[in-house]
């Protein structure tokens, strides 16, 4: 159908839907009406002429059940003839600058008559069948029962579950048992019927739901995930994340609050996120995928430092990234990146990617040209490569305190504005963060920056670039170490080469494949000695770092990744600003008042 039809249809179906009423909430009269889009009542017994009108939209209409009912903290019904209840999303302030909190609102109505009830249960009901074409009917969920405080199971069976029961989802639950439990159940078993697979944990559980959705769909597609220049498929199956581990940043920069009921009102009424997801090729074999942090050198080695203080819990890595600073390490390296289009966005653009983002909706029409609607995206073969034209490779070389790449800002809570605070979730690039060597107490300021508002880039030593492709190496002649070196020796004491020369990186940003032979790099005698000792950690530094891919190690150094748009769709809209729904729910208002008093005229 083309837009204008489906416009005709929808405005036929508003005008049939209508249904309009006295109904009685808490002995007071209202004035309720119901369109295709919208359920609102209005307060009719004040006096005065600000009265108070309650506008919800169709889509955020949970369940709709006859008596009075109550769900959470459980589930009452007080079966009467006349009154029926309804459940909606009703949004508070996360206390916060990010994000909202989703509640389960419900009002409870009362009708002159049985007749009367059943009308408005039936016409709300068929409401939602019509304007929410793509909630889920049936959910596979997989529970970690060891995440983060081991509570994901009470958080499920008490918070996600009745929800579920109210919007009328059935759910197929696996406990998992073991690490990839979930990845080979997806990989393995039969899919058929399910609308999305939810996972209740933390960030490691949805790698597992990305790696198995991911990996089925090329299967089955019959393409190659060990061919880093393959076009993958995009995922038919939606994700949902119920946060309950010690990790959520996916949650957290998708949704803008880690708050399980939060996300599983996102999930019953069908919202869609497409996301960004990079793929990381070593020596032509696949080796994993991220969409959050791929980073070598400080990240890394905290880590690989970590593996090592588990007993610990979460404490861990405030330890291990004090001993990784204070070791002040710095890693020789060739980093190559395909940019992207500096025309379309700049990591430097201070915008954020929130609900409704345009720079990711514009993404959507580059990336799927031929597709007419959401509902098209999978229907063909993904069409990325042939519409996206690669462009010239850049190259870089130097020593590095830590290269950076993330598909998203990497939000959390103790870092509220994330690694690339302008790095959009599905505009089909990364951001490649570079942290040249410098002295400790520079770097410390970078990474201070990240707990605040301050631009964390605003540094002479730090570059950022919108990417679409990286490629690192290691500079001739160096040896690649074995992971045991990280392992073995957590401490060290950078030499020589610790220091930074700022025009050298600036000449070796603009440095092109094609220059390569003409032999410009940076020497040894190029650089300026900073030492940092300290009594706690003297050892030799390693030479080599290992990736740290979304909480995963990865023990080698040389890796290829490509940037996959829009490969999964999460059941999550962005992040929303909280002025914009306000303003939002004013307009609404008045668009509903005016058109009450056109209705009345």
């Amino acid at each position: 159908m083309s837009l204008l039809r489906n416009g005709k249809r929808f405005c036929q179906m508003e005008t049939d839907l209508r249904l309009e009423s006295s109904l009685w909430v808490d002995n007071k009269r209202y004035r309720a009406v119901l369109t295709g889009w919208h359920f609102n009542w209005t307060e009719l017994d004040k006096k005065n002429r600000d009265k108070k009108t309650t506008s919800v939209p169709v889509a955020e209409v949970v369940g709709v059940e006859e008596g009075r009912v109550e769900i959470l903290p459980q589930k009452s019904v007080e079966d009467t003839d006349k009154d029926f209840t309804v459940f909606y999303v009703k949004r508070s302030s996360s206390g916060s600058s990010h994000g909202l909190l989703w509640r389960l609102g419900r009002t409870q109505f009362s009708c002159l008559s049985r007749v009367l009830r059943d009308q408005w249960t039936k016409h709300l009901r068929t409401a939602l069948k019509t304007h929410s074409p793509l909630r889920p009917h049936r959910l596979l969920v997989f529970i970690n029962p060891f995440g983060g405080k081991k509570k994901g199971r009470e958080i499920y069976h008490s918070l996600v579950a009745p929800l579920f029961e109210l919007a009328g989802i059935s759910s197929h639950v696996i406990v998992t048992e073991r690490a990839n439990h979930a990845r080979d159940h997806l990989l393995k078993k039969d899919l058929t019927g399910f609308d999305g697979v939810v996972c209740v944990g933390g960030d490691g559980m949805f790698s597992e739901i990305l790696h198995g959705l991911i990996g089925r769909t090329q299967q089955e597609a019959g393409l190659s995930e060990n061919d880093p220049a393959v076009t993958l498929q995009p995922c038919p199956l939606h994700i949902g994340i119920i946060p309950a581990g010690s990790t959520d940043c996916v949650c957290f920069a998708t949704v803008g609050v880690i708050d399980p009921v939060t996300s599983a009102l996102h999930i019953i009424i069908g919202d869609s996120q497409p996301l960004d997801v990079s793929s990381v090729h070593q020596a032509s074999a696949l080796v994993r995928y991220s969409v959050s942090l791929l980073g070598y050198g400080f990240y890394g080695d905290v880590l690989a430092e970590s593996e090592k203080h588990r007993w610990m819990g979460p404490l861990r890595y405030d330890y291990s990234g004090t001993v990784v600073y204070l070791s002040n390490r710095s890693y020789a390296g060739i980093v190559q990146y395909l940019p992207a289009d500096p025309v379309l966005s700049s990591p430097r653009d201070t915008t954020r990617c929130l609900s409704g983002c345009s720079v990711c909706s514009r993404s959507t029409e580059r990336l799927f040209p031929h597709s007419s609607d959401s509902g098209s995206l999978y229907s063909s073969h993904y069409s990325q490569g042939n519409n996206d034209p690669e462009g010239e490779w850049v190259s870089v070389e130097g020593r590095f305190r830590c290269v950076s790449l993330t598909c998203m800002s990497s939000s959390c809570p103790r870092s509220p504005l994330g690694l690339s605070p302008s790095a959009h979730l599905a505009d089909g690039t990364g951001d490649l963060i570079l942290v040249w060597d410098t002295h400790p107490l520079g770097f410390l300021k970078f990474l201070y920056r990240h707990t605040s508002s301050q631009d964390q880039f605003d540094l002479p030593f730090v570059e950022v670039h919108r990417v679409k492709a990286v490629r690192f190496s290691l500079p001739s002649g160096k040896e690649e170490d074995s992971f045991e070196e990280i392992g073995g020796q957590n401490d060290g004491i950078v030499d020589e080469e610790s220091g930074y020369i700022e025009n050298v990186s600036r000449n070796g940003s603009q440095q092109h494949l094609a220059e390569r032979s003409t032999g410009r790099e940076v020497t040894n005698g190029q650089k300026t000695a900073h030492p940092f000792l300290c009594g706690l950690c003297c050892s030799k530094a390693p030479a080599v770092s290992v990736w740290n891919c979304d909480g995963e190690l990865l023990p080698f150094t040389e890796v290829l990744c490509r940037v996959h748009g829009q490969l999964v769709r999460l059941y999550a809209r962005g992040i929303e600003d909280g002025a914009a729904v306000q303003n939002y729910s004013d307009q609404d208002d008045k668009h509903e008042r005016t058109s009450h008093m056109n209705s009345l005229t």
